[in-house]
């Protein structure tokens, strides 16, 4: 059995030490690398490969949740667990709908971020004891909030560019555009492109584009 690969990502030298020391004292557990901004995260996920990347969710530059959608668009493989002291609600579930696959409190006993990454791995949702009970937000007519990626995805399409157009812009597959497109379609209850460029109407999304 080849090891777990683990990437830590976090802006605090000593926490990513300390989980580091931890996961190096499992066996099967591989740390390929301790990163310290989302930027880094996103530029390096293909090359290191983690099956898990534990992802700080404040950041400077590039933050947790924005890094977490791109990371997916590069190796959708990789499970992201985001490490947090928050434990509202609002952060566990806005985490959940960008992609991440599990999160887990800084103060949580040791053996628990094990826990995490065997669920993950597992292919389950893992929320650490302090963030259950979470529920996805909805926005006050019911819908599923778009993530910031979608909406700048939602914003370019508005903008009458192809998937193709949107895929240079953005360096992601034309594949990852689509599936994108998907997402905003169902959380919208959109049917159509015109459709799309409506909703960006209206909702103020063209404006301050130069458009």
């Amino acid at each position: 059995m080849s090891p777990i690969r683990v990437a830590i990502v976090d802006d605090h030298p000593m926490v990513a030490e300390g989980i580091q020391s931890i996961l190096e004292s499992y066996d099967d557990i591989e740390v390929v690398a301790s990163l310290g901004n989302g930027q880094e995260a996103v530029d390096r996920v293909e090359a290191l490969a983690p099956d898990v990347m534990l992802l700080d969710l404040n950041m400077p530059g590039l933050g947790g949740l924005s890094a977490t959608e791109m990371i997916l668009e590069r190796r959708p493989e990789t499970r992201i667990l985001i490490l947090s002291m928050h434990d509202s609600p609002e952060y566990i579930s806005t985490a959940l709908s960008h992609g991440a696959r599990g999160y887990v409190l800084k103060d949580v006993p040791t053996d628990e971020i094990r826990t995490a990454i065997d669920a993950v791995l597992g292919g389950e949702t893992y929320l650490c004891t302090g963030a259950k009970g979470s529920l996805r937000p909805r926005t006050t007519d019911g819908r599923e909030p778009l993530t910031t990626r979608e909406q700048t995805i939602l914003l370019r399409l508005a903008q009458g560019r192809s998937n193709k157009e949107v895929a240079l812009l953005l360096d992601i597959s034309v594949r990852t555009v689509e599936t994108h497109r998907k997402n905003i379609k169902r959380k919208l209850g959109i049917s159509s492109t015109a459709g799309l460029t409506r909703y960006a109407l209206e909702h103020g999304v063209l404006q301050g584009t130069g458009h």
